[in-house]
């Protein structure tokens, strides 16, 4: 390894970093590169055994990751867990906020009111959440990295999946506002905005979007990946170097940005036909 791949491999050293939604899928490949780039990592999930599971897997492995409780939609448990993540490790570094759920493919004029809240509440909301907590302690300190895990959709919205779509352009205008809010005091917030990768959460909303389109999960994986410049599915990896970066000091003269890994896919444009009376 060269001495420039050495710097980068552990242009994290020593720092303190917490991945909401880490347990599985894009959060947990997060997790695993911030802590192969020298990083402490916290997976904190509402799935407190499997958290733990994957961090022992990680820590087998020689790196620094412990698994953690966290529902991001209660506000106050929200912030108890920040401030004893400053109790036990006495700062915060990084704030990866890729926790978030994929809405049930319903069109607008369907879509009931629980649907609309439960998207919003866990996928903005908590994310709101989770930077206002930590935004306070990197303050303080006058320092800190915050990525929040934005989509494609939040910039062009696809059909049949509105509370998915508002949820993510929240987080990029949240991404935005707190970039100009933090600025002053050394705090860098940026967002990136992952393509299709897949995962568990893909795998969900895929199938639904196959019964809506009559066609097979093979046709739909085939269909995507034509419409993908660089001609493949995207892997965690994609999206984990990608948040690394943002984090790293490679990137200490940006904030406010929106960095989309997609392989050059824009966004879903396709018009649903008519529905069944």
């Amino acid at each position: 390894m060269s001495e420039s791949e050495n710097a980068v491999h552990g242009c994290l050293d020593g720092l303190i970093a917490v991945v909401t939604g880490a347990a599985q899928g894009l959060g947990l490949g997060i997790a695993e590169q911030l802590a192969i780039n020298g990083a402490t990592v916290i997976i904190a999930d509402l799935q407190t055994e499997k958290a733990e599971i994957e961090a022992n897997q990680l820590q087998k492995n020689g790196l620094s990751v412990n698994g953690a409780y966290l529902d991001v939609t209660d506000s106050k448990g929200v912030t108890a867990f920040f401030d004893g993540v400053v109790g036990d490790y006495n700062r915060l570094d990084i704030l990866v906020n890729n926790a978030g759920i994929g809405q049930n493919v319903t069109p607008v004029v369907e879509l009931s009111d629980a649907e609309w809240d439960r998207v919003l509440d866990v996928t903005l909301t908590g994310t709101f959440y989770c930077c206002r907590a930590a935004s306070k302690i990197m303050e303080r300190q006058e320092s800190g990295s915050i990525v929040n895990l934005a989509s494609i959709n939040g910039q062009s919205p696809a059909a049949l999946v509105v509370a998915y779509n508002v949820a993510k352009a929240g987080v990029i205008s949240l991404t935005e506002t707190l970039a100009l809010e933090l600025a002053a005091y050394g705090v860098r917030v940026n967002a990136i905005s992952p393509g299709p990768v897949y995962t568990e959460f893909n795998k969900m909303v895929m199938a639904q979007r196959c019964e809506s389109l009559n066609i097979s999960e093979a046709q739909m994986i085939e269909r995507i990946r034509n419409s993908i410049p660089l001609g493949r599915w995207g892997e965690p990896t994609d999206i984990a170097q990608g948040v690394t970066f943002l984090c790293s000091p490679q990137a200490g003269w940006i904030t406010g940005e929106i960095l989309r890994v997609s392989g050059g896919l824009k966004g879903v444009s396709a018009t649903p036909p008519k529905r069944e009376s």
